[in-house]
């Protein structure tokens, strides 16, 4: 479950890590979902929706308990290490998880443009419709549905500030909490879009360092 073969990209400012969610933990965090839905009074125990942005059918926060179970938080905690030396030559000593949970979202809804709180943060994929949808317009050859975009400055010569990333199951994004970000909605479909995220805090001197190694 350590294996955490990570590229980093940087189409702009801030580095990106891209990582492969181990299949163990894509289906037992799939499965905490499907059971927890099926408890009215859990799911309402765990909503975490009123915390975050988005306008989406449902947002569970992931439990403690689980997460030490599953080796969750141990993941976080290694990919970032990586992450972090890999971009800094540096090794992190704190991982503290603020908050994780699951984001289910389905036709038509959305998050719209926000940063997270904490120092690094995330979004891993666990469920993706087969079919996002056609453009309104379909001649249009750029179809944004149910895509994440990670923005960053302003557009310029040679220089793009949008980075647009597809939905994959398994795929992981970590970026920096200031990272501004959204989902943008999709149609035609009843199929749910299944994602997962979190915030954390690592040493403070290694996150207020603009040292670059």
């Amino acid at each position: 479950m350590a294996d955490n073969k990570i590229s980093i990209i940087r189409p702009f400012g801030p580095s990106i890590a891209k990582v492969e969610i181990p299949k163990e933990l894509v289906v037992q965090l799939n499965n905490f979902v499907d059971e927890t839905i099926k408890d009215e009074k859990k799911s309402k125990t765990l909503d975490h929706g009123k915390q975050l942005a988005g306008d989406v059918k449902q947002e569970l926060r992931l439990e403690t308990d689980f997460m030490d179970k599953i080796g969750w938080g141990k993941w976080l905690a290694s990919s970032v290490g990586v992450w972090i030396n890999m971009d800094r030559n540096v090794k992190i000593t704190k991982f503290n998880i603020l908050n994780t949970w699951i984001v289910r979202q389905f036709e038509n809804e959305y998050n719209q443009s926000h940063t997270h709180s904490g120092h690094v943060t995330g979004v891993g994929y666990l469920k993706v419709p087969k079919n996002l949808g056609e453009p309104i317009q379909k001649e249009k050859t750029n179809n944004s549905n149910g895509i994440l975009e990670l923005v960053y400055g302003s557009t310029g010569f040679l220089s793009d500030s949008v980075l647009k990333i597809n939905p994959k199951v398994g795929d992981f994004y970590f970026f920096p909490n200031y990272l501004r970000h959204l989902v943008y909605p999709f149609r035609n479909t009843n199929e749910e879009r299944r994602s997962v995220s979190f915030n954390a805090t690592i040493d403070e001197n290694i996150y207020n360092s603009l040292d670059h190694g």
